[in-house]
């Protein structure tokens, strides 16, 4: 569906994209991660077309973005981070202007039920009398996620769709995503990691220009081992057990005991050690047996921040 070859995008001096290269299936659902200026809005907009590249090639749909921009258009649907509404419109005049700027070939009695079955799949059928700039949030994040399924887009580019939602709402587009991603491609970015690694099959993780990492959420996570850190219950006292552990180099922090005559005990050492055996012998040496151990399972958010850097957090929006 989608094939991207050595995508270049500059501003000036400026290098936002550094030869992006990959290809997304038809039917996939895919995620695209990276830090505030990372290049993922850019890339997003060049997909849809609404930004010229630099260099490179954009395939969607077996069409050149550049050379035939007007299919690409026609079969992607597009819901932009920053919503804009004509706020004195009502629900329904609305989604007909879009219709009508898709070049949406219908008669009126087919557009009438196809927006009517838009409506009822994201939940705005009792609110289509309504003016738009009297909804809540989370109603406008609907309306523009109805705008984007107009059409039955073979394609749907999602930027941070549930910027700003509460979490019923959050989980309410998440299903919507989810639903959409049986008849369309679908493209989504996020900061909310645990939302990419809810709703999406494969991950594009995007640094300074670059992909840094493509592959399926659960295999991302397993790129960050957590051996360093690990929860503890230890038969004894926490003294006992902390006077054990103080020849490691090792951080220790007391829980909330859970078991008479234990502690439970969280222990953290450096990023990358492998603390278990020492722990272990740490503790039997000094007669205190573990009663129960588990180390943190991996997550993608340890995946992302071991790839891009916790601490390159960048100034300012997206280019």
């Amino acid at each position: 569906m989608i094939e991207v070859r050595g995508l270049e995008k500059r501003y000036g001096d400026k290098v936002v994209l550094r030869g992006l290269h990959f290809s997304i299936a038809r039917g996939d659902i895919v995620g695209l991660l990276g830090l505030n200026g990372a290049g993922k809005s850019t890339t997003m907009n060049i997909l849809t077309g609404y930004l010229s590249p630099t260099a490179g090639t954009v395939i969607v749909d077996n069409r050149d973005v550049m050379k035939d921009p007007m299919h690409v258009r026609r079969v992607t649907g597009y819901l932009p981070e920053q919503l804009a509404f004509y706020g004195e419109m009502r629900v329904q005049e609305y989604l007909n202007f879009v219709c009508d700027l898709k070049g949406l070939r219908m008669n009126k009695a087919a557009r009438r039920a196809h927006l009517n079955d838009i409506c009822e799949r994201v939940g705005i059928g009792h609110m289509r009398s309504r003016m738009i700039r009297n909804l809540s949030r989370g109603y406008k994040q609907r309306v523009g996620f109805a705008q984007a399924l107009i059409g039955n887009p073979k394609l749907l580019i999602l930027d941070e769709p549930t910027v700003g939602l509460d979490p019923s709402q959050i989980i309410e587009i998440r299903n919507l995503i989810r639903d959409a991603g049986h008849d369309s491609t679908v493209v989504v970015s996020s900061h909310i990691l645990y939302e990419i690694q809810a709703i999406c099959r494969r991950v594009l993780v995007i640094n300074d220009g670059v992909i840094v990492a493509d592959g399926a959420p659960n295999n991302l996570a397993g790129l960050s081992r957590t051996d360093h850190r690990l929860t503890l219950r230890v038969r004894g006292s926490e003294q006992a057990a902390r006077e054990a552990l103080s020849g490691l180099m090792v951080e220790v922090t007391a829980l909330a005991p859970r078991e008479e005559g234990a502690c439970d005990l969280r222990v953290v050492g450096e990023v990358g050690a492998d603390i278990r055996a020492d722990v272990f012998f740490a503790l039997a040496s000094a007669g205190l047996p573990i009663l129960s151990t588990y180390g943190e399972e991996p997550s993608l958010e340890d995946a992302f921040l071991r790839l891009v850097g916790s601490d390159h957090h960048k100034e300012g929006s997206e280019a």
